[in-house]
């Protein structure tokens, strides 16, 4: 059994989906798309930067997308793979989940890019900059990043953000709280934190503006009826109705990304093989999670066609 899936934010680099569209008609017409939605000559600041435009949020998040599903189509095309008879399962990391609902036909393209487009902008505006704050612990599982977050709060905003792995937690809240953390790693017995290079604190209770935001967005824009079952993020779950998956991507702004306990839920459902497609981010999370699973990380042409052959 196979379950694909997709990354998130901090995949993007300038460059990327340059190869595919040199080589393939598939590639060119997702970015055409993407660039036509959103009104925008995005593919152009994905493969010529500059890196500091493509960083920011509302940027970064289509553009990691479009790169995702650009592979998935030379995938299909190229390999004649037909995603609902290849995969059991899809499941995406924080925006990833979008990407994934657009593979599973919940979402056409040009409204996943419009709706990345959106979410970026309405996280970034969700707390002034300089206000929030993330951080990675390396060496921590959840219990001691729960303990640590709790001791730095001290009456701010300081939450587990993303149970990535076995040993890699992030948090996110108020900088200073943030910052606390960091400075009382070793108390906890928990190796390392860094400061993350990002723009705002996400998956925490600072980004409810923009959840309300997407709630708006997500009623004028629901997802449909998914081909592949979905394994949310917030719930570590199956889910494949409509209405309940449009709540969970609202919830998903201000909850977890339960990434951790996704892949072991998709280990003990049979799944065998994992399948990254669009980048090397979580494929390495989840060999550091599942044990007996294969996996896979999708960027290239050279990738596409030798995971083509193995068909």
């Amino acid at each position: 059994m196979r379950a694909f899936v997709f990354p998130g934010q901090g995949s993007q680099k300038v460059g990327m989906g340059a190869e595919l569209a040199a080589a393939s008609s598939a590639a060119r017409e997702v970015f055409q798309e993407v660039d036509d939605a959103l009104e925008q000559k995005l593919f152009a600041l994905m493969t010529a930067g500059p890196e500091d435009e493509l960083t920011l949020t509302a940027n970064a998040q289509p553009a990691i997308m479009a790169h995702a599903i650009a592979v998935l189509r030379v995938l299909e095309k190229e390999g004649g793979l037909v995603l609902a008879d290849k995969a059991a399962f899809v499941a995406g990391h924080s925006l990833g989940e979008y990407t994934a609902l657009c593979a599973a036909g919940s979402f056409n393209l040009a409204d996943t890019a419009r709706l990345l487009r959106l979410r970026g902008a309405v996280m970034q505006a969700a707390v002034p900059v300089g206000e929030g704050a993330m951080c990675a612990l390396l060496g921590a599982d959840i219990e001691k990043a729960t303990a640590l977050a709790a001791a730095a709060a001290e009456g701010e905003v300081c939450t587990v953000a993303n149970d990535n792995d076995p040993g890699q937690v992030v948090l996110s809240g108020h900088r200073a709280a943030i910052e606390r953390a960091v400075a009382m790693v070793k108390e906890h017995g928990i190796k390392r934190g860094m400061l993350l290079p990002v723009s705002a604190p996400f998956h925490c209770p600072l980004m409810q503006p923009a959840a309300d935001a997407m709630t708006e967005a997500l009623e004028r824009t629901p997802p449909g009826p998914l081909r592949i079952t979905l394994v949310a993020n917030v719930t570590a779950a199956p889910a494949t109705d409509p209405a309940e998956i449009r709540r969970l991507l609202v919830e998903q702004v201000t909850g977890r990304v339960r990434w951790r306990e996704s892949m072991l839920a998709l280990g003990a459902a049979g799944v065998e093989q994992f399948v990254e497609l669009g980048g090397k981010v979580v494929g390495p999370m989840i060999g550091r999670t599942a044990s007996d699973v294969s996996v896979a990380s999708l960027v290239s042409m050279a990738d596409i066609e030798a995971f083509a052959r193995d068909l």
